[in-house]
């Protein structure tokens, strides 16, 4: 159907104003996001913020007000932190509404006027044109060789071509949904008109902004783990505090005395400064991160990234370049070529299988053919640009970059060889043809797809028999690869003096001369292979989910090392068919592939979910309008930062500057860094905290006073640990991050030789303090001067163990000592601080400090370097009794690696 075979009529003014009222504005769904109060207030859900508020008030009961103040200090902190890490999901939806057009031609009262986008209603007629961004979901009622990018939408980096007259379901997939066109996509060819059949919520672009927009988004490993740290601390304190006050009370003591002892006991057990520390990790990873072209957009990411076990890649734009590009060239004598060069690239070569440059006798045809039945521009760069300018369909692009890399200018040959007549290309014909003059000769050439071209074709070019199936074994061998597959021709018609203006082309589209085969395909990025390979290596497990063709996908896949000969892939057509089946059907069907091929945004958001339900930490990567659902659900989500659109980077977490994947590589590694400074953190304050529980334990027990005091406490965990966790977190690699399996999903920060290590030092510190501290009693010294000894000797206590704590299993003595000097810096800050303290008029007096001798501080740090020989002789147990542990890693890689083999 043509243009005028259609009149249009449209709306009226009044039937619009009805409808606007009806459905609403042509506009996206907003969600409004929590104020800044809210997102305070609720930092102060925690059972660690619970405990210390409690403290903090029977503090101010007992009239220990400077505990009371110190205590509330660091609640203010610790929520101040949270709030600044949350972020609003409401950007993402206003970067979804700038793809909408902001006018469109519209047919109002028979006759056509522009409007705003916001303006237009189901029902109205909408007139499309070349360029344009089409403003709501329309069902075509007629169109002239339409061709629309829908890659925001599909994946798929073919335009689509439209037809009005096809009849497709409504379930059909949007990528094979031909007679109709969607909200933010764009017209790249033809012309046409639809009826609007929904706006705004209701169309497509409408129902991923809705997706992306709900509050329900997957909690970060590290909060997830965190979060179920706390609660065990929590737990595991309120039974001690329970204990000891129950002993306490039993034995007599004032309840002044037992209230004191249960703040000491909270200040003890709570690490007040992990909140601090672990956004200093975080944003340490942060600024590494940066520097290898990973953007971070919220700050928990940066661990989030090393955690992940699943990396769902959208193959489009980030596993490939997002441009056809002619690989394969097959002539009609059989001899093939091979073309090197990706995308707009004309850098490339046309060598044969042994190496060498194609002939131009040879190759000259094929490419005179592909470069005159086209319709697209390339032109060479502009104002020192190295990139070169391509207007038109991706497939006449491809064939134009074919003959740059050849060494023919394209606008000269074009220039050279005068177009006469010309047959452009519609999806119904899948194929062009021209008529030129070429030097004294009036030729006519053709393109197009192969099963088109071939019966056209009665003679080989080159003299050879013409043999069709033979060319159909090659067509084969080719679509089995991934490519698409495109047959050129050509035909003399005469001399100059033939007038080809005269001539009808289609008349002439017979007993052609068959050139050869050309395949076709949106390549692979050259560093996507290692890419993936790495990540197998660091035993993560890679999916491929595409708008794309199945044989495609699964081509692409099994090149990338994704699948292997065995996979196959899965469509969107029988995922659904499987959820139709049940929740087992669809959770089998996902655990059987890493391949999803034809898959809509809802679809890609629900193998998302099933992979979470499985157990997976997800990291998702996508550029389009398309990828936004998953990756704002999913634990990590990483946008490409050159080709993504605004609706992928806003949904994100992280940004990929170079859009190269393995760049992602190196951010897991960063992020797994960033995971490991964090646990030796919290190995440092947990064993010191649980160091001062041990000394409080054991005081109660043999009736002894309470040891130290809870502003002491607050200044052992914030000031002094406070400096040297903080400077922990600055540790380098320790050089095996991408050695090592995934850490277990379900796996929590305390692992069975951190709990190891936990207990040894904390039984070791914790006795070594209550032995110092009933030595100093002994000694005739008072409870003031026996707490300064004991205080000191946990200070030194401090410096010693956050040596034990940069590695888990190194020894210190094989670690580079210079390898962070602000841990050096916070060691030497963290014991000057508390000597400076000991003479500080007024300081001294509210920690109830003193000066010490050179001969006591000599004597304890010997007591407390003891710390070195026990970590170190652990370490060489753990190090005698590594096979076991390696061979329940290993099993945790081939539980990973089982489609990698």
């Amino acid at each position: 159907m043509t243009m005028g075979d259609f009149r249009v009529i449209g709306l009226t003014t009044a039937q619009a104003n009805e409808k606007l009222t009806q459905y609403g504005p042509n506009s996206l769904p907003e969600k409004r996001s929590a104020g800044l109060w809210l997102i305070f207030i609720r930092q102060f859900n925690s059972p660690f913020i619970y405990m210390l508020f409690v403290a903090a008030l029977l503090s101010f009961v007992l009239n220990h007000y400077v505990n009371g103040l110190f205590i509330f200090a660091v609640l203010l902190i610790n929520a101040t932190i949270g709030t600044l890490q949350e972020y609003s999901a409401q950007r993402a939806a206003i970067a979804l509404r700038k793809m909408v057009p902001q006018s469109a031609s519209v047919y109002r009262d028979g006759v056509i006027c522009t409007l705003d986008s916001t303006d237009i209603v189901p029902g109205d007629i909408v007139k499309l044109a070349s360029g344009d961004k089409v403003p709501a979901d329309l069902q075509l009622l007629n169109c002239q060789e339409l061709l629309v990018n829908e890659s925001i939408l599909t994946g798929e980096s073919m335009d689509a071509s439209k037809q009005a007259e096809q009849f497709i379901t409504d379930d059909a997939p949007l990528a094979e949904q031909s007679n109709r066109v969607f909200a933010g996509t764009v017209v790249n060819h033809g012309r046409g008109e639809g009826e609007v059949i929904a706006t705004g919520a209701r169309s497509q672009i409408g129902l991923i902004a809705k997706d992306v927009s709900v509050s329900g988004t997957t909690k970060p490993p590290l909060l997830q783990r965190i979060e179920r740290f706390t609660l065990r601390v929590s737990y595991s304190v309120l039974v001690v505090i329970a204990l000891l006050f129950t002993i306490t009370l039993l034995r007599g003591e004032d309840l002044a005395t037992v209230f004191l002892l249960g703040v000491a006991l909270a200040v003890s057990a709570i690490p007040e400064g992990l909140p601090a520390a672990i956004t200093v990790a975080l944003a340490i990873g942060m600024r590494r991160m940066a520097k290898v072209n990973v953007i971070v957009r919220k700050l928990i990411a940066v661990e989030s990234l090393g955690s992940c076990t699943y990396i769902a890649s959208d193959k489009t734009g980030t596993l490939t370049v997002n441009k056809m590009t002619v690989k394969k060239i097959i002539l009609s004598d059989g001899s093939r070529y091979e073309v090197s060069g990706e995308g707009i690239n004309v850098h490339g070569d046309i060598r044969d299988r042994g190496g060498l440059r194609a002939q131009a006798q040879a190759i000259e045809p094929v490419l005179l053919a592909g470069l005159l039945a086209n319709e697209a521009e390339l032109s060479p760069p502009e104002n020192h640009s190295s990139h070169w300018l391509a207007r038109g369909d991706g497939v006449d692009v491809g064939f134009l970059v074919l003959a740059a890399k050849y060494g023919f200018e394209p606008q000269q040959r074009q220039h050279l060889y005068p177009e006469i007549q010309a047959i452009p290309y519609e999806s119904e014909n899948a194929y062009s043809a021209s008529i030129n003059r070429v030097n004294d000769k009036t030729c006519l050439f053709a393109k197009g797809s192969a099963e088109r071209i071939l019966p056209m074709c009665s003679q080989s070019a080159r003299g050879t028999a013409f043999n069709t199936k033979a060319i159909e074994r090659q067509m084969t061998q080719l679509a089995n690869q991934g490519y698409r597959v495109l047959a050129l021709a050509s035909k003399t018609l005469g001399d100059n003096n033939t007038s080809g203006a005269t001539l009808d082309p289609k008349s002439q589209l017979k007993d052609l001369d068959f050139l050869g085969l050309v395949g076709m395909i949106d390549p692979l990025r050259p560093e996507a292979v290692t890419a993936i390979k790495d990540c197998h290596n660091a035993a993560i497990e890679v999916g491929m989910i595409t708008g794309d063709h199945p044989k495609t996908a699964l081509a692409l896949a099994r090149q990338l090392g994704i699948a292997d000969q065995h996979s196959v892939a899965v469509s969107g057509t029988q995922l659904n068919a499987a959820r139709e089946k049940g929740a087992k059907a669809f959770a089998k069907l996902v655990k059987s592939t890493q391949v999803f091929a034809r898959v809509e945004p809802t679809q890609k958001l629900q193998i998302i979910q099933q992979l979470i339900s499985d157990g997976h930490f997800v990291a998702v990567t996508g550029d389009g309008v398309n990828d936004a659902p998953a990756l704002r659900h999913a634990h990590v989500g990483i946008a490409m930062g050159k080709r993504g659109t605004d609706v992928a980077r806003e949904s994100s977490d992280l940004i990929i500057t170079d859009d190269n994947f393995s760049s992602i590589v190196q951010g897991i590694k960063q992020g797994r860094i960033v995971y490991n400074n964090i646990r030796k953190v919290v190995f440092l304050l947990i064993s010191t905290g649980a160091a001062e529980i041990t000394l409080f334990i054991l005081s109660v027990l043999f009736g002894f006073p309470i040891p130290l005091f809870p502003i002491q406490l607050l200044w052992l965990n914030l000031v002094t640990n406070g400096i040297q966790d903080v400077a922990l977190a600055f540790e380098p690699a320790e050089g095996d991050e991408l050695q090592q399996a995934p850490r277990p999903p379900k796996e929590t920060i305390f692992n069975r030789i951190m709990l190891q290590r936990i207990l040894i030092n904390a039984v070791v510190m914790g006795t070594l303090a209550f032995l110092v501290f009933i030595w100093s009693l002994d000694q005739g010294m008072s409870e003031q001067t026996a707490r300064n000894t004991t205080l000191l000797l946990m200070v030194l206590f401090e410096n010693v163990h956050v040596l034990n704590s940069r590695s888990e299993s190194r020894s210190i003595f094989k670690q580079d000592f210079f390898g962070n000097p602000l841990l050096l810096f916070g060691m030497l800050a963290a014991q000057g601080i508390h000597i400076a303290a000991m003479y500080t008029p007024g300081l001294k007096d509210v920690l109830n400090v003193e000066p010490v001798t050179l001969e006591l501080w000599s004597r304890l740090l010997m007591i407390a370097l003891i710390l070195i020989i026990v970590d170190e002789m652990h370490k060489l147990l753990l190090h005698r009794h590594r096979p076991v542990n390696h061979a329940a890693n290993m099993h945790w890689n081939n539980h990973w690696r089982k489609y990698h083999p």
